[in-house]
């Protein structure tokens, strides 16, 4: 056959992802955090973009409340549909900053939905008065961290120079926990020492405040803190040895191994636990940075949920139109002019994700709200099964948007703070009619029948399973064993022997 070119004409759908929508996405998945860095670096890296610092006065603006009632009974979602104008978001170059009632953007300043208590029990924006600037009272305090800590007592109990040098290394290699976590051999020939030099630093290192710091391992941690008590004798030294029996509450063998009574064995093990197996974050100066929400949700005065997103956590950016007017009006060179085109391009599809960003979290919100509005009233008990595709259908998006809209995105409410993806759980029947039950309820129930057991009724993984069946709960044992693991509480044979020490004890 002969191979000859020839011309077709051929129809194809496909989807291009064009920068502009990769951007969109993007920012739709950052947490608060992430975006603020985001949004930090385009404006340095993009002339025409300028924070918006105007501080504008509030309108006072709210949304309606979400009354989930009543939506339910009128069969639609019809009260989370801004009552503006719909479809997308125009492209404009004014800041995106607030949101009224009617889901349109307010070129004000000022912070969403907020009105003179809206911020309710998570605090205002406001700040007190505390006086003249030099004041104490105004003075943050240091924290002392542990290198600093243990440096201060390095100065005053080592005097020769080559051992306040191998422990100045030793210091700068101590974990978070306090453990020391280096090779002793190869170390000592790095320090230029021999391992008996090294060993007998590290001996009087050993001897700081907390007690328990620069041990190898949790054995000579916790033998540390027992000869400072004079409670190191023998037999604890042989309870020591065997850490993984304690783990395990093997009691018989440890009698044995020990050479010891029960009752002796009761008040060893009272000891060990009175120890700190990580005596080093007693100084731990890094504390976790504390959860922002990004949505409130509150009491509305006549009833309902009001849904407010946090104005602390939107970025307040805007396009400065008059200075793009005169660069590009006094540029000649074609490069500069692409480049300036490129930059109010690309400034303007930030200020427009930033607010679709905005609006879908609040939609999204919303309708959680809506549907999960019995544990929001009652508690975890009445927590409703739900998945994406639920959230999906009743906003009219994508599964995979719902995903992102929920990922890293906290809302606080007035039973406390939970990321977007806690009210996302899987269902589980009913032992009798259509009703399904959420398994985060059913952890909670897990967790609240353990928690109430005594010594001599310990409920085993198939009497949880009786007992929530008798609650109209149809669950198999592997499934109450895989919760029970994630929640990370002991089988019963565990707990029934914690119970029996304790009580004996």
């Amino acid at each position: 056959m002969a191979v000859t070119p020839r011309l077709d004409l051929r129809q194809t759908q496909s989807l291009v992802m064009t920068p502009q929508l990769q951007q969109a996405i993007k920012l739709l998945q950052l947490s608060n955090v992430e975006l603020g860095d985001y949004v930090e670096r385009e404006l340095e890296r993009n002339p025409l973009l300028e924070r918006d610092e105007s501080g504008g006065e509030t309108s006072g603006a709210e949304e309606p409340p979400v009354d989930a009632t009543a939506a339910e009974m009128n069969g639609s979602a019809s009260l989370l549909e801004p009552t503006g104008r719909d479809g997308e978001a125009p492209l404009d170059v004014q800041p995106y900053d607030q949101y009224g009632a009617d889901g349109d953007v307010s070129h004000s300043a000022g912070p969403v939905a907020e009105s003179s208590d809206s911020m309710g029990p998570w605090g205002s924006g406001g700040s007190a008065d505390f006086g003249d600037e030099g004041s104490l009272e105004r003075t943050v305090a240091g924290q002392l961290t542990l290198r600093d800590h243990l440096t201060q007592q390095l100065q005053v109990d080592l005097a020769d120079p080559t051992e306040r040098l191998i422990g100045a290394y030793l210091i700068d290699n101590v974990d978070e926990a306090g453990y020391l976590r280096l090779d002793t051999a190869a170390t000592a020939e790095n320090l230029g020492c021999t391992i008996p030099e090294y060993e007998a630093v590290i001996a009087k290192l050993q001897r700081f405040d907390p007690v328990g710091v620069f041990a190898r391992d949790l054995k000579e941690c916790l033998a540390l803190q027992l000869a400072e008590r004079d409670r190191l004798d023998p037999a604890m030294r042989l309870l020591l040895d065997n850490l993984d029996l304690i783990a395990r509450h093997d009691n018989g063998t440890l009698l044995r191994r020990c050479g010891i009574d029960a009752d002796d064995l009761n008040d060893m093990l009272n000891e060990i636990r009175s120890l700190n197996p990580k005596p080093g974050l007693l100084f731990d100066a890094e504390m976790p940075p504390p959860v922002v929400p990004d949505v409130f949700v509150r009491h509305h005065t006549d009833g309902g949920w009001m849904v407010e997103l946090n104005s602390e956590t939107l970025p307040r950016v805007l396009v400065n139109e008059r200075y793009f007017a005169r660069v590009n009006g006094a540029t000649r060179n074609k490069v500069e002019k692409e480049y300036l085109a490129e930059q109010f391009s690309t400034a303007n599809w930030l200020v427009k994700s930033l607010d679709q960003r905005a609006r879908t979290i609040l939609r999204v919100s919303r309708e959680i709200v809506r549907q999960q509005d019995g544990f929001l009233v009652h508690g975890v008990h009445h927590l409703r099964p739900l998945v994406l595709r639920n959230i999906a259908d009743a906003v009219q998006m994508h599964e995979s948007t719902i995903s992102r809209v929920t990922t890293n995105k906290y809302m606080a409410t007035p039973r406390g703070t939970f990321e977007l993806k806690y009210f996302f759980t899987s269902s589980i029947s009913a032992t009798e009619g259509d009703e399904t039950f959420s398994a985060e309820s059913v952890r909670f129930r897990i967790r609240q029948l353990i928690e109430a057991e005594d010594g001599e009724n310990v409920l085993s993984d198939d009497r949880l399973v009786e007992v929530l069946r008798e609650e109209g709960i149809d669950i198999a044992r592997r499934t109450i064993a895989k919760y029970r693991e994630a929640m990370r509480i002991a089988s019963s044979v565990q707990r029934r022997r914690e119970k029996k020490l304790f009580a004996s004890a």
